[in-house]
Parts: C-alpha cells; structure tokens; sequence
C-alpha cells in the first residue's frame, strides 16, 4: 500500500484558552439545531453558541485575549453525550488544533484522531496549573508533544497521555482513513481482480 500523504502530526505548539467545568457534553459545544446542514463549513460560527450567548461577551471564545487561540484546555469528561461529529469539527473550523484536559469521552476523542486533532490527558493538578498559568499569561506558546507525551508552558513540563493507537495514526499520518483507503486504489483493484465474486471467474 502507498504510503499516506497526510501530515504527520509530531507537536502541536500555539497560544491557548481555558474553558472550565467538567462534562461539557456535545450539545453545549454544537447545539443540535445547527447540525442540520450539508456540510460541516460554517460549523465553527455556532461553536458554545448558547453558553456564549447566556455569558452576553463574558464567555472565554469571546474574550479577546483568547482571539486565534490554537489550543484548548478543559476539564474532566469533556465531549461526553451524544457521538456527533459535528463537535470536534466545529472546534477545529473554529480554530483549534489540540485539547488538553482531564479527561475525554471516548468517541469524542476518535473523532478529533480522525480528523487530525489532538487529545491529550493530564492529572487533575497539572491541568488545573496549565489552566491557571495560561489565564495568567495568555500571550505564551504551549506545546504538546506527541512522541513524548507531554504539555510544556511556562508553568513547566507536564507529562501527559494520549491513547496509542491514536498517537501512532498522528504521528505516522494515517489518521484519515478514508484519504488511506483511497490511496491504496491500486492495491484494492489488484486485490478485487483475484476475488472470484468479484472478477466473474
């Protein structure tokens, strides 16, 4: 099989935001009543819409010192609820690139691997210091670091954990399945030919 052209996704490095509380599910981060579109294009528009619009501009996505933020840090069990896609897409179209947090819910996690994005699990202390230092100084660069697990700001060195199988996907490019699939055409057809329900013979 040819080798996939996707990016290869070693680090992750940028400006962060802090969004707090445990169990945002998906419906806080995309209401349902914008998923009934053709395409995830406009996703990030209505990205916390209500929750945004309930804070009347004192929500951390409409905080200026936030603006063009690459990275975002959350708390404990964060994407849990339903398994829509339509979270993890209208967070990168929004802009983001990775999420540290406490915890993740499990598909949501899948979901950001297949499209790229990074989730990566710290101790209760170490995101409650990473959220504390980049509401402090919102202005530096964090870094995630997928070969060695780790987030580094300037409160310091957090050693943190991502799931192999998704580590490896990034890291090696084959986080898209559908762009690997694709790029084994050849193989498949070679493969499909010597199948006699497929061939004819």
């Amino acid at each position: 099989m040819a080798s996939s052209t996707l990016a290869k996704i070693e680090c992750v490095e940028g400006r962060a935001c802090v969004i707090r509380g445990d169990d945002i599910d998906t419906d806080r981060i995309i209401p349902a009543r914008f998923m009934k579109v053709v395409t995830f294009d406009d996703m990030g528009e209505h990205l916390f819409e209500d929750a945004r619009k309930a804070a009347k501009g004192d929500h951390p996505l409409d905080d200026e010192k936030f603006a063009g933020a690459d990275i975002l840090i959350v708390g404990k069990n964060f994407g849990c609820g339903s398994s829509r896609e339509h979270a993890p897409q209208a967070l990168m179209r929004f802009g983001f690139r990775a999420f540290v947090g406490e915890s993740f819910a499990e598909i949501f996690a899948g979901n950001c691997a297949s499209l790229g994005l990074v989730c990566i699990t710290l101790d209760e202390t170490d995101v409650e210091n990473l959220m504390g230092a980049v509401e402090l100084d919102p202005s530096q660069r964090v870094k995630i670091d997928l070969a060695a697990q780790s987030v580094t700001s300037r409160f310091g060195v957090m050693r943190g954990r991502i799931p192999e199988g998704s580590r490896k996907q990034l890291m090696e490019g084959t986080w898209d399945a559908t762009s690997v699939l694709l790029e084994a055409g050849e193989d498949i057809e070679r493969t499909a030919q010597r199948l006699p329900y497929v061939s004819g013979y």
